[in-house]
């Protein structure tokens, strides 16, 4: 035990510091800010654990140092590079657990990997304190010395990190950025619960400039992580969309960009007047769109084939007058089995709200998508695309999981074609269908390890969504400049977060004044639409130029 106790103490401290090593190769970092990220966390860490001879106690204070380094591999594995972002944190509190069963199961070899690394020193910590373990003063007070000269040196390539340009502690010193991080996440989880006391006092003072006596049905359909890259209307060379491909009255974008890569802040954008201009302040004072539909006279519906999870979506689906998840209904159920409902599910509940026969009617689907694990996602009538068997998630894989993938763009255009069918069946009724992806996906393209979304920076896989209108025949017949404005624009540079709502708003007439900010040149249906440099969210709700961030 006399010289284990060494030696559990250098690798203590050379796991806890492997993070930082790892970092400095992946992140873009100057030399000064690569020696920082190495020099100045391994002095302060190395100084606190040679404080007391009491290592099995120290090792247990520093515990969430060892949850961020574990936390910030399986990251890295996951993700190629970036450290623990604001949005990973929000990710924990705002996805439900089949969807985190989902996830372990494809990231077995990393937390074993990290379980190997980390789990040593915690027993350590507690033999150490049980037989109550001592270093002796000789060795921590070399260690000490030690210590303060890298520290020293730590701060004067932090002096010149400054001086350098580009640098910041609450960006680049890991584990510095990472406790900022959290602190963000627990200050934005805050203003999330007093959300109904911020948006209390919201208007949109919404009217509507059509006929009051004419029938009007809107359908906004909220896809899930569906990739416009694998879109056979925006020119993927696989048939995955056959039937929206066989109708010729579609409006399909193929420049259409999500500013963001997670559902939580894409979602809220879609359907409220905010972007990324403006999310970081404006997203705890406003209501969505369907409150100004409302406001104009519709009934208003929110089906969903998601979750509830806690975040801005829950709240604005309960503004709506009919509000169901269909997932949460089977109180039988396990997790898993109603994670792997099919969006098709959806239709009867579309049905029940169409046969009301409301004069003016607005629903919005929240889909399922494409969100892994991938096979759940469609019916087998809607495989087309073999073999498609995977059983983990790898790039060994990755011809399987495409066709996985692709099945479910399929299943979705079964969905969007089934939707518009049921609306141009109803006479007589102005009708419209406006559908987005809250974002994309990775799957390890282009020879990459990089899955799935969400990463703190995003690829163009991950924000490259697809976008599409519909108009019935008498939509487009008594208003023809709106068509011809869609058709127009729809080949523009698009901006999803930016353009969904106010597109909503024109496609159904509504008018907006009060505290509402809509951007009217943003709606894809204006004769006035101006697109805008690309745009995305950065997980410290920063906007930046997209290009400037890939």
């Amino acid at each position: 035990m006399h010289m284990y106790k060494y030696f559990a103490f250098y690798y203590f401290l050379l796991t806890l510091l492997l993070p930082n090593f790892i970092l400095s190769f992946t992140e873009q970092l100057s030399l000064a800010g690569a020696l920082t990220n190495i020099l100045l966390p391994a002095g302060i860490i190395w100084l606190l654990s040679s404080l007391s001879p009491k290592f099995g106690r120290s090792i247990w204070l520093m515990f969430p140092l060892i949850f961020f380094a574990a936390f910030q591999i399986v990251l890295l594995d996951l993700y190629g590079r970036s450290v623990i972002a604001v949005d990973m944190f929000l990710n924990l509190v705002t996805t439900n657990t089949s969807e985190v069963a989902e996830l372990l199961g494809n990231m077995l070899p990393v937390i074993i990997a990290v379980v190997v690394l980390y789990v040593p020193s915690l027993t350590n910590g507690v033999i150490f304190i049980r037989k109550k373990v001592r270093l002796s003063e000789k060795f921590l007070k070399k260690n000490c010395l030690l210590s303060a000269g890298v520290t020293a040196a730590g701060l004067i390539s932090l002096a010149l990190s400054y001086s350098g340009g580009a640098y910041a502690v609450t960006d680049h010193l890991y584990p510095a950025n990472v406790c900022y991080n959290v602190y963000l996440a627990f200050d934005r989880t805050a203003k999330t619960g007093r959300y109904s006391e911020t948006s209390a006092n919201f208007k949109y003072d919404a009217h509507s400039v059509h006929p009051s006596d004419k029938r009007e049905i809107y359908l906004l359909v909220v896809g899930e992580t569906a990739r416009a890259d694998n879109w056979q209307l925006l020119g993927y060379n696989r048939p995955t969309n056959p039937r929206l491909a066989d109708r010729n009255d579609i409006y399909a974008a193929p420049e259409a960009y999500s500013e963001s890569n997670t559902t939580h802040k894409s979602v809220p954008m879609l359907l409220s007047p905010v972007n990324a201009t403006d999310f970081n302040t404006d997203i705890y004072q406003v209501k969505s769109l369907i409150t100004a539909f409302k406001e104009a006279g519709f009934s208003t519906a929110f089906l969903s084939n998601q979750r509830y999870n806690r975040s801005f979506i829950d709240f604005f689906a309960e503004e709506s007058d009919t509000c169901v998840f269909i997932k949460e209904l089977d109180e039988n159920a396990t997790s898993l089995s109603r994670n792997s409902r099919p969006d098709s599910d959806l239709l009867p509940w579309l049905d029940n709200i169409l046969a009301q026969e409301a004069l003016k009617q607005l629903i919005v689907l929240h889909t399922y998508g494409s969100h892994f694990n991938y096979l759940d996602r469609y019916a087998k009538n809607d495989e087309l695309f073999t073999p498609c068997d995977y059983t983990e998630a790898t790039k060994s894989n990755r011809d399987k999981l495409i066709n996985a993938y692709d099945n479910t763009i399929v299943a979705t255009d079964r969905l969007l074609t089934d939707c518009i069918s049921r609306l141009d069946s109803i006479d007589g009724a102005f009708a419209g269908l406006l559908y987005t992806s809250d974002h994309g996906e990775d799957i390890f393209d282009n020879g990459s390890g990089r899955f799935l979304h969400a990463s703190p920076r995003p690829t163009l896989y991950q924000v490259h969504v697809p976008m599409i209108a519909w108009l019935s025949a008498g939509y487009r017949e008594s208003y023809p400049d709106i068509a011809a404005a869609v058709g127009r624009n729809i080949s523009c540079l698009i901006s999803t977060s930016r353009s969904f709502c106010p597109s909503a708003f024109e496609m159904a007439g509504i008018k907006v004044s009060g505290n509402a900010m809509t951007d009217t040149a943003a709606s894809i249906f204006s004769d006035h639409y101006e697109p805008r440099e690309q745009l995305y969210l950065t997980d410290h709700n920063t906007p930046v130029t997209l290009k400037s961030i890939l």
